[in-house]
Parts: C-alpha cells; structure tokens; sequence
C-alpha cells in the first residue's frame, strides 16, 4: 500500500498520484483529449472509472464527464493502453513503462496508418486540413533539405525533387478514417481501431433532441436532418460511445463494437476486457482464433524441426 496518494480535479486534467518507497505511480487524464466515451470504464479491470453525462446548460449537450475512483485504482495501464484518443497517460517515476504490456498481460492496440509520401501531390495538405483533432502535419524539404513553404514558385525539376513529409500524432488518432476519405490522390490508409454498427431507431428517438450529435467528437458523423432526426455517417464513427452516454432513451441508439485490432495474446485481463467492449460472442470467437493461432504455430514448428533433421 502506497504510504502517500493523492487526487487533484482542476479545469485541465485529473491526475491520480500513488507515492511508495522507489516507485511514484501517476495516472494523468488530460480533460481537452478526453470525450467521455465508453472505452476506458469498459475496460477497466477494478471498476475505478465512471463516466456521468452533465446537466444541459445550454441548447448543446457538453460531453460527459470522466472521473476514477483512487481507492480503487491500482494504476494497471489498462486505461491507457485502450483509450481510444489517447487522455490517459499512466507513468511509474515518470516514464511511460506499463508492466502489462511488457509481460503480456494486455495487447497493444494498433492503430494501422500507412501512407505513400512518392504519390503525394507536391502541392497538398488535405489530410492536415480536414483531420478533426489537428493531428496531421504536413510539411515539405527540397532537393537541398531545407524546408519549403510553397511549390508554387518552384521549377518543374524542383517540383520533382521536393519531398513530402506527414507527421501523424498516432497516439491520439481515433482512426476515423476521414483523411483517408478526402486525400485526392488516395495515398493514406487508416485502418479502424474497432469495427462494428451504428443505428439509431427514429421512432424511438425523441423528438427535437439531437445530444448525441452535440457530443460526437468526430464532424458530420451524427447530423441533424431537416425532419428533425439524426443522421448517420458510419464511414467515419469510431465506435466510441459517446453517444450512446448521453441518449436519454436506452433503446433509441444501438452501438456495437464487434472487433478491436489488437495484438493477439492468451490473457485473462483482455478476455474480460474485450467481453465488455463487445459481446461474450466476440470474446469467445477471439479464444478461439488465439487457440487456432497456437495450434498452427506448433504445427510449424514441427515441420521446421522436420526439415531440419
């Protein structure tokens, strides 16, 4: 038990502080980043994390507010490692060092973004523009490496011999595919960090309230439509729930997460975890392609000792 902890809630962040012996554990959620999703209380292995919608002050919905238990809390890292916008830093003396990682316990979540910087038009910052969280930088060294500001007066052979570069804050990018939709030339590619459906039932949905659109964190995603009714826009949903969080009717907003990219591991922590984010089908059917993973790397193995007698 740690001989010093503290709490402090201030307009920024929440910052959890264990203090013991050698080690200083800190849990740090930046309030900016954070959208009051479902993420990080479903995964939570302690039950420490709450999320409770806020009062209409306004004509707007604000978003849900966040808070963790300290008696609870035991500083895992689950919370950071799931957080699907990257408010959560959990760090021991300072470094970000999350022991559930290195030994296995729970997967790193993968957030796949590639991208072909040689098919990139010389003149385009399409993706830094549209990307909603301001999460993309585009900038652009020519043939002398020193940085260009515009094409625009440059020779044919200079044009060709500038070199884009895209800088993607990866920890922080919800995968809402939304710069891969509006590149022109189709360089980038996002794929999702988790897969599933969307629907809202219009019958079902009150009338003249539109709190999950005020709150959706990704643009045009949930809209209001002329009828009154929202709108869906799925290509670019990331499936976080923070709409659901604040639907004043449970059975008008359905939101489905079926899959998570993920690095495969065989962990009780995560099986548990990915029965919450999903369903207890999609638990079951990942046990099973980690068990037929196993299956086919033994089965490897033996042939490769094979070959090699």
């Amino acid at each position: 038990m740690p001989y010093k902890s503290s709490k402090q809630d201030s307009p920024d962040a929440l910052t959890l502080e264990w203090v013991l012996q050698i080690k200083n554990y800190q849990l740090t959620l930046d309030k900016h980043r954070c959208v009051g999703c479902q993420i990080c209380s479903l995964a939570c292995p302690k039950e420490a994390i709450t999320v409770k919608k806020q009062f209409k002050t306004g004509e707007k919905t604000s978003k849900p507010q966040v808070d963790i238990n300290l008696d609870k809390c035991n500083f895992c890292g689950v919370c950071d490692v799931t957080c699907l916008y990257g408010a959560i830093s959990v760090t021991i003396n300072g470094a970000r060092n999350i022991a559930l990682i290195a030994k296995e316990s729970y997967p790193k979540i993968n957030r796949t973004i590639t991208f072909d910087s040689k098919e990139c038009p010389k003149d385009c910052s399409e993706c830094e523009t549209v990307c909603p969280l301001q999460l993309i930088k585009v900038s652009r060294t020519g043939f002398d490496g020193k940085p260009v500001k515009t094409v625009n007066g440059l020779s044919p052979t200079e044009k060709r011999r500038v070199k884009i570069n895209i800088d993607i804050q990866r920890d922080y990018c919800p995968t809402c595919k939304i710069c891969e939709t509006k590149c022109p030339a189709s360089t980038l590619k996002v794929k999702k960090v988790f897969e599933g459906k969307i629907a809202i039932d219009t019958d079902k949905c009150p009338s003249g309230c539109h709190d999950c659109a005020d709150v959706c964190p990704i643009p045009n995603v949930l809209t209001v439509n002329t009828a009154g009714k929202i709108d869906i826009t799925e290509v670019h949903c990331t499936y976080c729930g923070v709409c659901k969080n604040v639907c004043p009717t449970d059975e008008a907003l359905m939101v489905r997460r079926v899959k998570v990219a993920h690095k495969h591991i065989h962990s009780g922590t995560w099986n548990k975890a990915l029965g919450k984010l999903t369903s207890k089908q999609d638990e079951v059917k990942e046990l099973k392609a980690v068990a037929s993973l196993k299956k086919r790397n033994v089965i490897m193995k033996r042939l490769q000792d094979e070959i090699d007698k």
